[in-house]
């Protein structure tokens, strides 16, 4: 195709007409994956007579298909062909070129990122002259190339950010940050009034670069002085560097988005990375003390207390309205401050000045600005999600001043508490405006949880809330009622005490009339306080039950006009707290709830079909994200009602009925981020009521389509509702015997599929054995796939987790029919019984190869199903140990008390931590005299995760090196472990009874004497389930005489058959010490 028409179809993909444009996209996907397709793509974008439109589109095709397509692994899409070496060897002769005469910043961009992606694959084994072409453009004396330089620098230096191997980076670091350095050194000599646009574009690149070379590591050259002395001087230099306002928009929006600011930005970043990451010895983790120690002490005693003098410099100009500074800088100029309050060096530059920060700039932030009343009027569900959701503006100023002020007060409490206090209550006894009482009761909220644990503090909130909260509730400023919620709220959440019951029921009146607001968030707020209080407080749930359905409803508009979630964590609490008066109106609160679910779910679906963006950045920002995670709220919501009315088996089936289509519409709609919290729902509804609907079935189908296409890795959220399908509707599965196999296809695509790993194929055995247990007789044509899977698969198993679960999947196919799963093993592989009884009598032996109650019921019923094998079914290769199998067993049984006793102190234990959870946790403030480095709870999950990140690292160099990795008893401990959750059909069964009955039917037959009662072995008895009776604890000399030949012996061979030796064998070993048990 020549140039002509292939830039014509291209200009096609932005037609209006959208029939046009499908048309032209199917004809480019066609021919797509033509050799030559790419070069040309590369002269299109090169030449400018060609429309700017059109370059850009090709452009953009450029970077996706490289990105889809550059590199393909073994496992190859039809519809995906690789890109022609010719193609690759245009690309990378070109792209250098076209990036320094791009047209458009778009293309730019675009281009950019096709060099990252190529740089990732081949450089530098197969584009050993790219550092060379980039220093080339670096050097130029072309203001275009040396940006093109600058940009290459940033994506080369891209595509190595998170490699953990130390292998590219450092060389390409050495290599380019020295010349970097100067050219921004030489950039600053023109003053920003005079600068073309090229510069603060070139000088965002050159920072942009260094911030992202030193995301996971510094290297050797960054913390020599050579490099860091010049990059530090630079970095003082755009800090302090003011921008006219002629240089940039007048708009603060715009100006933010400038390039003179987005480089003040990554300078600030810089510094608060390399002080937060590599510069601050006393929160330093352990496994980085080795490579970043030295270079930790220099810099926090050369250069943190220079970089704190310049932030504060910058503070007090901003402050007095000397400067202006974006958000973003003004964000990270307080997470520096934060980050000085731990060690003791910088706390002692910080202390002097923190009661000046705190008045001048944190106050100010949290006060009702213009900003926030904009908000208010404007959005005010946007407002309410600003204010509640601390996960929506985490990068924000009053984000950044409000962990300072927390910091202070929980890292510094001895210090800064009372002094943060005091200024608090001078604000509110001055009678200040209204702005200005928002600013010291948001200070309150904020401070909410330390306050209600400080000794000499909580005492006096009662008092507090009286004098400067009540009040507010009947203020005519709509904000200062719906701060005084939030503030009620968080003391209640923190266990405030009540002396007066009259004060309370004031606060709870003031609450009940907020909740019928004019205003939203004064209603969100009220809501948000009421649901802590009825969960405290006996006499406000006693108020409220009479209008709880009016609650309720009131709660379902709120959250249908804001789609928060954290309203649905209100509406659970209410459904918790209120479940007898609910019951009458669950399934109308139901379907309400099920209405604003499809909603939710139809709108995320429509964002979704309506967003194009590839970036990282864009995907976080994406709008059907809110509505997901509101759907996920709804879901939530949901479930507890289902478990609200598990006593009412007549209303539950109502709500089930409701509930169904929701779980349909997600899986059919393949909503992906929703598909956890349906099966949820399917596993509630399925174990709560003890049997499947027909209208349930439907979604058992569904869950086998979905798990054999885009779900295979959701098997771990699907198995419990998998099981229940199998436990609770056993007769349709015998009616059904494609079910059957679905379950039997999913046990066999978790074992093998190359896409899941051993947690799944755990799952995957769980389902196999759900099946035997639950479907006896009727899995016979299925038995010898299970069998011959489970078997291939278990020499290639590296958790001990997996192992025993593929070992009990060939144990529960011989409790489901012995001689049939002998036969099938010795069919596989002659002697293979053998083998498998080996390696099942070795975790027998092994002190925690059995660790579950389940693991220790199975091999005892299995073993006793072996019992009652008539000798002929029984395979040569195993005969000569068959009689050890009763001492098998003995040794399960003498383990089996011990695992039930431990099940029963991890089912107490389980109960007890609810009430862990209600205990005050001190440990959030620092009450010490001392003003030494502080290393608390947060101190000390960085410490985990950084030596976590350390082992996992040196793990994954091991094995690229071709090393084996040391199996770790302590690992292979964690993997298993009693599962309180798994039901199963043993669970009811009394293995001693199925014991005895097995030897006394294998053995006591019509031709044999019936033993006497006394010799029938007490150490299996019939109703002593907690353990094996004191007759197996006595001493050897105590214990009867069975010994061939002694009186007992007689007295029970006096009417002899050949049977009844081998019987009295398995007696000798039922009370008599018995070797450890190992098959010959």
């Amino acid at each position: 195709m020549d140039l002509q028409t292939l830039s014509n179809l291209f200009a096609t993909t932005y037609n209006p007409d959208p029939n046009v444009q499908k048309a032209g996209e199917l004809q480019i996907r066609k021919i797509g994956g033509q050799e030559g397709m790419i070069a040309a793509l590369l002269q299109i974008i090169v030449n400018d007579s060609v429309d700017l439109a059109t370059r850009q589109a090709s452009a953009v095709y450029l970077k996706n298909r490289v990105y889809t397509s550059y590199f393909i692994d073994s496992v190859t899409r039809a519809d995906q062909t690789p890109i022609a070496t010719s193609d690759r060897d245009a690309l990378k002769a070109s792209l250098l070129h076209l990036i320094a005469v791009s047209p458009s910043r778009s293309i730019t961009l675009q281009l950019a990122n096709t060099l990252k992606n190529i740089v990732a694959r081949d450089f530098p084994e197969r584009w050993p002259t790219l550092l060379d072409d980039v220093k080339r453009l670096l050097a130029s004396s072309n203001i275009r190339e040396v940006a093109a330089g600058c940009v290459a620098a940033l994506e080369v230096i891209r595509a190595f950010r998170f490699r953990q191997q130390a292998d590219v980076l450092p060389h390409l670091v050495a290599e380019l940050m020295p010349t970097l350095v100067n050219i921004a050194s030489n950039l600053l000599q023109t003053p920003p009034a005079n600068a073309s646009q090229e510069i603060p574009m070139m000088l965002h690149y050159i920072l942009k670069a260094y911030k992202t070379s030193i995301v996971l590591q510094l290297s050797k050259h960054q913390q020599s002085p050579e490099s860091l002395v010049p990059w530090g001087s630079l970095l003082f230099r755009v800090v302090n560097l003011q921008i006219p306002k002629d240089a940039v928009p007048e708009d603060e929006d715009e100006r933010e988005r400038s390039e003179w600011w987005k480089a003040k930005k990554w300078a600030y970043g810089i510094l608060g990375r390399l002080f937060h990451r590599f510069g601050n010895p006393s929160q330093l983790p352990s496994s980085m003390q080795e490579e970043y120690g030295d270079f930790a002490r220099h810099f926090v005693e050369t250069f943190a207390p220079e970089i704190f003098k310049v932030y504060l410099q910058q503070i007090e100009m901003y402050v007095s309205g000397q400067v202006w500074l974006s958000k973003k800088c003004q964000y990270l100029i307080f997470t520096f401050f934060t980050e000085c309050v731990k060690p003791k060096s910088t706390w002692a530059l910080l202390k002097p000045h923190y009661e000046s920060l705190v008045q001048s700039y944190v106050f100010p932030q949290l006060t009702f600005n213009a900003t926030k009343e904009e908000l208010w009027n404007s959005d005010p569900a946007d407002y309410i999600r600003m204010s509640v959701d601390e996960y929506e503006t985490y990068d924000t100023p009053v984000s950044a001043a409000t962990t300072f002020l927390l910091s202070l007060a929980g890292s510094r409490t001895k210090a800064t508490f009372m002094p943060i206090l005091s200024f608090i209550n001078r604000v509110l006894q001055s009678k200040p405006a209204a702005p200005q009482r928002f600013g010291a009761l948001n200070m309150t909220s904020a401070l909410g949880h330390l306050i209600m644990r400080h000794p000499d503090v909580k005492g006096n909130m009662e008092q507090f809330l009286s004098q400067h909260v009540l009040p507010e509730f009947s203020t005519p400023e709509p904000y200062m009622r719906a701060i005084a919620c939030e503030v009620l709220g968080t003391v209640e959440k923190s266990g405030l005490q009540w002396s007066n019951e009259q004060s309370l029921k004031a606060h709870f009146d003031g609450i009940a009339a907020c909740l019928n607001d004019t205003e939203l968030p004064v209603r969100v707020h009220a809501a948000l306080a009421l649901a802590e209080m009825i969960t405290v407080h006996d006499s406000v749930k006693a108020a409220v039950a009479p209008q709880v359905s009016s609650v309720i409803q009131t709660l379902l508009k709120l959250s249908e006009e804001t789609d928060l979630d954290i309203l649905n964590n209100c509406m659970e609490t209410m459904v918790e707290q209120y479940q007898t008066e609910l019951l009458p109106v669950a399934a109308e609160l139901t379907a309400r709830l099920c209405e604003t679910y499809t909603r939710l779910a139809r709108e995320s679906v429509s964002a979704d079909d309506i967003t194009t963006a590839t970036d990282l950045d864009s995907l976080m920002t994406q709008e059907g994200e809110d509505k997901t995670f509101a759907a996920m709220g709804v879901s939530k919501t949901i479930s507890t009602i289902i478990s609200s009315v598990e006593s009412s088996p007549e209303i539950l089936a109502q709500v089930q009925e409701i509930v169904i289509p929701i779980i349909v519409l997600t899986l059919e709609n393949k909503l992906i981020d929703l598909y956890d919290n349906m099966y949820d729902l399917v596993d509630a509804l399925t174990y709560k009521s003890r049997s499947i609907s027909p209208s349930m079935w439907p979604v058992f189908e569904l869950t086998y389509k979905l798990f054999k296409s885009e779900a295979v890795d959701f098997l771990d959220e699907m198995l419990p509702s998998l099981d229940n399908f199998i436990s609770f509707g056993p007769d349709v599965f015998k009616a059904h015997p494609e079910y059957i196999k679905m379950i039997v296809d999913i046990f066999v695509t978790a074992l093998t599929s190359d896409q899941l790993g051993e947690n799944d194929g755990v799952n995957g055995c769980k389902l196999a054995e759900s099946l035997l247990l639950n479907l006896r007789g009727h899995c016979d044509d299925s038995l010898q796939i299970i069998i011959e899977t489970a078997w291939r698969v278990q020499d290639n198993i590296s958790t001990k987790a997996l192992a025993l679960a593929n070992l009990e999947v060939l144990i529960n196919a011989v409790l489901y029919n012995p001689a049939a799963a002998l036969h099938i093993m010795e069919n596989i592989q002659p002697g293979a019984s053998r083998t498998f009884f080996n390696k099942w009598f070795q975790t027998i032996n092994k002190s925690d190869g059995l660790p579950r109650v389940h693991d220790k019921k199975l091999c005892i019923m299995a073993l006793s199903a072996l019992l009652e094998l008539e000798p002929s079914a029984v395979p040569q290769a195993v005969k000569e140990g068959w009689p050890l199998i009763v001492g098998g067993t003995l040794h399960v049984f003498k383990e089996l008390p011990k695992a039930i006793e431990a099940r029963q102190k991890l089912e107490q234990d389980y109960n007890n931590e609810s009430d862990e959870d209600d205990i005050i946790d001190d440990s959030l403030l620092n009450l010490n005299e001392d003003e030494e480095d502080v290393w608390d709870q947060d101190s000390a999950y960085l410490e985990m995760l950084a030596n976590e990140g350390a082992r996992l690292r040196a793990k994954s160099d091991k094995l690229a090196n071709g090393e084996e990795e040391e199996d770790s008893d302590e690992d292979d401990e964690s993997e298993v472990a009693e599962e309180l959750g798994y039901l199963s059909p043993l669970d009811n069964v009394d293995p001693y009874v199925s014991f005895k009955h097995a030897l006394t039917g294998r053995f006591l037959k019509p031709c044999c004497l019936r033993a006497p009662d006394d010799l029938i072995p007490s150490s299996i008895p019939n109703e002593e389930p907690a353990g094996l009776s004191s007759r197996d604890h006595l001493p050897l000399s105590r214990r009867p005489d069975c010994s061939y030949g002694s009186d007992a012996y007689r007295r029970a061979t006096s009417a002899y058959c050949p049977t009844l030796d081998v019987f009295f064998q398995f007696f000798i070993s039922l009370t008599c010490d018995f070797p450890p048990i190992v098959p010959p």
